[in-house]
C-alpha cells in the first residue's frame, strides 16, 4: 500500500516490508508475470528431485514452494502455486516423477497445501519475515505446518487411514529432512537480503 506526500511521491505504507523480487526486479506487470511463470518452473523442476516413497515421495517441492512464497510475497506465490496445479489439473506431468493429477491423488491433500503454505509464507514475508535466519526458520515452520495438515486430511480422506496411521507415513519420515531445508533457506534468504541491499 502506498500514499502521496507532498511533492507527488508514492510512499509505500511502514506496514509492508520490501519483498526480495522487489529488490533485483522492478515492479512492473512483465516482471511480475515472468516471476510467476519461473517459479511454476521451479515448483515443477523441484518435484523431479525426488526419494521414491509410499504413499508420499520425499522432494525438494516443499523447499521451492517456500521458497517462492518467501521471495514473491502472498499474491505473486498464490498466483504460482494455485497455476502449477492448474497445469497439473490439465493433465500436464509437472507433479512428483512427472505424474499428472490422477497419478498424485493420495497426496493432494499436499498439494492443495501449497497454496495455503505459500499465502502464509508470502504474508509473512511482507511483514519481514524473511530477512532473518531465525524469522525464516520460523516463516517455514508455519509454512510447513499447514503443508502437513492438509497433507494428513488428503491422506486420511484418500486412503482411509487414522490420523495417527497418517501422521506417521505422511509427517514423521520428512521432519528431519525439513529441518534441513528450513536451515538451507535460513542461510539463503538472508543472505540474497545482504547482495541486495550492496547493490
Amino acid at each position: 500500500m502506498a500514499y502521496d506526500c507532498p511533492d507527488g511521491k508514492a510512499i509505500m505504507n511502514s506496514t509492508a516490508a520490501v519483498l526480495l523480487a522487489d529488490k533485483f526486479f522492478s515492479k512492473t506487470r512483465l516482471n511480475d508475470v515472468s516471476l510467476v511463470l519461473g517459479s511454476i518452473l521451479l515448483i515443477t523442476l523441484s518435484a523431479q528431485i525426488q526419494i521414491p516413497m509410499f504413499p508420499v515421495p520425499m522432494t525438494m517441492q516443499t523447499f521451492a514452494v517456500l521458497l517462492v512464497a518467501a521471495s514473491l510475497g502472498i499474491n505473486r506465490a498464490a498466483v504460482a502455486t494455485t497455476g502449477y496445479l492448474g497445469l497439473g489439473a490439465l493433465g500436464l506431468p509437472v507433479f512428483a516423477g512427472t505424474k499428472t493429477l490422477a497419478g498424485v491423488l493420495p497426496t493432494a491433500g499436499y498439494l492443495v497445501g501449497f497454496v495455503f503454505a505459500s499465502m502464509l509464507v508470502g504474508f509473512l514475508a511482507s511483514k519481514g519475515l524473511s530477512k532473518t535466519p531465525v524469522k525464516v526458520l520460523l516463516s517455514f515452520a508455519a509454512g510447513s505446518a499447514v503443508i502437513y495438515a492438509f497433507g494428513v486430511a488428503g491422506l486420511m480422506a484418500a486412503l482411509g487411514l487414522d490420523i495417527v496411521t497418517a501422521i506417521s507415513v505422511g509427517v514423521i519420515p520428512f521432519l528431519i529432512g525439513d529441518v534441513v531445508k528450513a536451515a538451507l533457506a535460513a542461510a539463503l534468504l538472508p543472505t540474497a537480503w545482504k547482495l541486495s541491499n550492496s547493490r
